[in-house]
């Protein structure tokens, strides 16, 4: 049994590692566990072998462990975190935090072992046209497993908390992502690209399908804007969709690839006449955020996540799934400088307590603490 005054251990798992920066579960682990750290957790990350040349074991007080992986486009992160979940089990930590549903399985070693477990299931994986056929079964059944094998599942929006309800009979906690509002921030950057400051429209993601920044660039160029598509993002592999959007000749289009300089990708984002947001499955979308935190105005695909983030209406304009709707929407923002601008000024106010990072944390630790009395 844990004394009351043990400090509380976590390990945690599923993501590229900390500190490595760059998808929306590597920056929650690093807000997450800086955090945890500061409130006299011991945190464990598992980190990713091969995206790390140096391997410290401790960063900023949290230890880092650096576990294998079969390297392919599809076994990489499950073999990671198998790898990692194997090496938790054996150790004297109290609470493993798992993200990721296609990790939904592996709670099934952590059960056998006695440790408590957390897992934050994200997006509806299944639905993603990259997954087709044997991955989206694959998906879908893990993300069950998830529900049956860990003691706490948590969902970062109540739309996913209801999907998990309905299609799993499994009730979830919510607990959103969190957002780092940043008020000011230089235009200088944008001479990079010879951008002028909402002289462009951007789009900021992955080049995958169900980002639908092909839908947004065809209903952007049939439009009369004379502002730039800036394109920030882009896809770590070989890919003939992603390859087929940067073949397309249009001098109001600009591909940046990816942006990894927080100031330059701060400025963009800053700076920008509106953002668009494609992104069609899954919660709280930390490029969403990120757009509220910098005070874009946020044109975004219909769907109920995108809903709830926004408030119905409240921070942003929708648009359908068809390029016209798009086009019609970007000659709405083109005639409405002054309703752009409202939302500019009320984008951040859309961050309300749930997206605070320290807010977040609390809720995580109130978690763990309780699985561990378990």
């Amino acid at each position: 049994m844990a004394t009351p005054d043990k400090k509380l251990k976590v390990a945690i798992m599923g993501a590229k590692g900390y500190p490595y920066v760059y998808g929306g579960y590597d920056t929650m682990i690093k807000e997450l566990g800086e955090r945890l750290v500061a409130k006299g957790v011991h945190v464990r990350v598992y980190n990713h072998r091969a995206l790390f040349p140096e391997k410290p074991r401790w960063v900023n007080g949290i230890e880092c462990i650096y576990t294998p992986a079969i390297e392919s486009k599809s076994l990489t992160q499950l073999t990671h975190t198998f790898f990692s979940m194997v090496h938790a089990c054996f150790s004297d930590v109290d609470v493993i935090f798992v993200v990721n549903s296609g990790n939904g399985p592996f709670g099934l070693l952590a059960r056998l072992f006695g440790k408590p477990t957390a897992i934050n299931v994200d997006g509806l994986e299944w639905l993603r046209p990259k997954w087709k056929g044997l991955g989206a079964k694959y998906f879908y059944w893990a993300s069950k497993m998830a529900t049956k094998f860990y003691d706490q599942i948590i969902n970062d929006s109540e739309e996913m908390r209801r999907v998990y309800l309905e299609l799993f009979q499994k009730d979830s906690v919510v607990i959103a992502y969190g957002a780092n509002p940043k008020e000011s921030v230089s235009s200088e950057p944008l001479s990079k690209w010879q951008l002028d400051p909402q002289g462009y429209y951007l789009i900021v993601g992955r080049l995958v399908p169900d980002n639908n920044a092909d839908l947004i660039i065809e209903g952007f160029l049939k439009s009369n804007s004379q502002r730039k598509l800036v394109v920030v993002g882009d896809v770590p592999f070989k890919d003939a969709w992603a390859n087929r959007l940067k073949e397309i000749q249009d001098p109001r289009l600009l591909f940046t690839g990816y942006v990894r300089d927080p100031l330059e990708l701060a400025a963009l984002y800053s700076h920008c006449y509106a953002y668009f947001h494609g992104h069609e499955y899954g919660g709280t979308n930390p490029a969403m955020l990120k757009a509220l935190g910098y005070g874009c105005a946020i044109l975004a695909l219909n769907t109920p996540f995108n809903q709830e983030m926004l408030q119905n209406g409240k921070h942003g304009w929708y648009f359908e799934k068809n390029g016209n709707s798009v086009k019609e929407l970007v000659e709405k923002a083109e005639e409405n400088p002054k309703a752009l601008e409202e939302l500019r000024k009320t984008a951040r106010s859309g961050l309300t307590q749930k997206y605070n990072w320290d807010h977040v944390t609390e809720q995580y630790l109130e978690v763990f603490e309780s699985l561990r009395k378990k």
